[in-house]
């Protein structure tokens, strides 16, 4: 048996600065290649509402119908 490796690889072996410049640099070349997502409008407001929701640990629920859902209506007001 092979034992456990623990140190870090890649990306994780580097610093955070780093990480941001080769990933900024993926970002730039997938955009001169034209083949990155640009988010619409509707698109970014869906993912962030999602995201905060899961963000709660849970608390918040994901509405079928996301058009329908308040923003912030299960929301007590100490966590506003």
């Amino acid at each position: 048996m092979a034992p456990e490796r623990k140190e870090r690889r890649g990306f994780a072996s580097m610093s955070p600065e780093r990480q941001r410049e080769i990933a900024s640099k993926g970002g730039r070349a997938a955009h001169e290649k034209g083949t990155a997502h640009e988010w619409t409008a509707e698109e970014a407001r869906r993912a962030g509402r999602k995201g905060g929701q899961v963000s709660r640990g849970g608390r918040g629920r994901l509405a079928e119908d996301s058009e329908s859902a308040e923003p912030n209506a299960d929301l007590v007001s100490s966590e506003i």
